[in-house]
């Protein structure tokens, strides 16, 4: 039997689990309380645990959202507990996630994440068929967070279409169709050491990347997957109308 278990949290000592997890995973210095865990819990959005034997080992947070009448989720945490990462269990509480979202009419979760992390890119493009068409400069601001190595927070939007016929195959683990017309933003692989020992050249790449992003986006192409190189790793950018299995919607305006 599998002892991993993943399901809904609805009570104050799960919520403080969520935020022993966070305080694990990233330290108090960006965690949220148990209180947002609460508000979300009781206003449609997603409070989701994995659990061993009655221990949280991961959970999610998603917050509801309305955007010009229609609504969707904004899945703002996930976290493992270090000794549990690259097991799935990520992965599954995901998958979890979007079959609650989709039994309650949802069709899209968005989320965000660093463009210079690597993992996080491979997991949320190749593993979960997300795409990213927005880059948020200084999302959060500039935090006193060791993670974010002094640098702006700035971000990729992930949408996640959870019922596209890409998502879907994606999650069957069929191969990704090679695209037609392809741009590529190109990172170098040393990232956690620039940023640990060179701030300065962490910066400028941070800022040639948003450069680039901002110019593929505006012209109407989409982050739609990742590859190793031999400098680091590249993502690879489509045509809006282009990606295979996906019909996406204008960006609405406001």
């Amino acid at each position: 039997m599998d002892p991993i278990e993943v399901r809904h949290c609805s009570s104050i000592p799960e919520y403080e689990q969520c935020v022993r997890v966070e305080h694990l995973t990233w330290g108090p210095d960006i965690s949220v309380p148990s209180a947002i865990f609460v508000v979300a819990h009781h206003t449609g959005g997603q409070v989701l645990g994995a659990f061993e034997q009655g221990r949280m080992i991961g959970f999610t947070l998603a917050i509801a959202g309305v955007r010009h009448g229609k609504g969707f989720l904004h899945s703002h945490m996930t976290a493992v507990l270090p000794e549990y990462r690259d097991r799935g269990v990520g992965r599954r509480l995901k998958l979890f996630q979007r079959q609650d979202a989709l039994e309650r009419d949802i069709d899209v979760i968005e989320w965000t994440f660093d463009p210079l992390e690597f993992k996080n890119a491979h997991f949320n493009f190749e593993r979960l068929g997300a795409i990213a068409r927005r880059y948020i400069s200084n999302c959060y601001g500039v935090t006193a967070s060791p993670l974010h190595a002094g640098l702006p927070t700035d971000r990729l939007l992930a949408e996640w279409w959870l019922d596209s016929e890409r998502v879907k195959s994606i999650l069957a683990d069929n191969p990704r169709p090679a695209p037609d017309r392809v741009a590529r933003i190109s990172l170098p692989s040393d990232l956690a050491r620039i940023r640990a020992d060179h701030p300065e050249e962490a910066l400028r790449v941070q800022e040639e990347a948003r450069e680039q992003f901002l110019h593929w986006f505006d012209q109407g192409y989409v982050a739609a997957a990742v590859e190793s190189s031999r400098e680091g790793m590249d993502y690879l950018l489509e045509p809006r109308s282009a990606i295979a299995g996906l019909r996406l919607p204008e960006i609405a305006k406001g």
